[in-house]
């Protein structure tokens, strides 16, 4: 039964070749060379580089390298190094990025409409800066959410882009200033300060 290595090696021989000469044409380091003709597995190269060099070998030899190749594989079915393939665990495949950027979107979304859903129906933030009483005037000043509407003692006052809101009221020797903020969604936060 004709071996592999066998037919190479005749076929060099038959042509008058050294494995030097054939290293050099082929570009293929003549240590593969000799240890594909002297049977020598461990000094195999790892596939698929295995199966190239003994091709290109073969047809530069001028032998069917399809045949030579399976005989080869017949011969030294376990010998040539094949490395297992290892796959990790997270692998950033075109599917796989797809996969985490939809999720990450979705989740993204939910978690914006949440948070809208939750800063329109709650009550507006009030801070009211509460002036000393000096005469017969107040200037009544704070901060809201700028989407708010604000009344003193159901005055209605303009709010600016900030949620910054001003305004002077006259009061009594002894009265209630009640500010109200009020949201889009009906909400109210309400603060108030009796003056004596």
């Amino acid at each position: 039964m004709f071996r592999a290595s066998t037919i190479i090696r005749n076929a060099r021989e038959d042509k008058g070749l050294s494995i030097e000469e054939i290293s050099k044409k082929l570009k293929i380091n003549s240590k593969y060379l000799s240890s594909i003709e002297d049977e020598r597995a461990a000094d195999f190269p790892d596939e698929p580089y295995c199966s190239l060099i003994i091709k290109d070998y073969s047809n530069f030899l001028g032998l069917n390298s399809e045949d030579v190749l399976s005989l080869f594989r017949r011969d030294f079915a376990t010998s040539c190094k094949v490395k297992p393939v290892t796959h990790s665990k997270i692998s950033l495949t075109p599917h796989h990025t797809f996969r985490v950027l939809t999720i990450a979107s979705i989740f993204l979304f939910i978690a914006y409409l949440s948070f809208e859903y939750v800063k329109f129906n709650r009550a507006p933030s009030l801070k009211v800066n509460w002036p000393d009483l000096n005469g017969a005037q107040l200037e009544i000043s704070g901060i809201t959410d700028p989407e708010s509407t604000v009344r003193v003692n159901n005055d209605l006052i303009l709010v600016d882009p900030s949620g910054s809101f001003k305004k002077t009221i006259n009061v009594a020797t002894e009265s209630t200033v009640i500010v109200e903020s009020k949201s889009q969604s009906g909400k109210t936060t309400v603060v108030e300060k009796t003056y004596k």
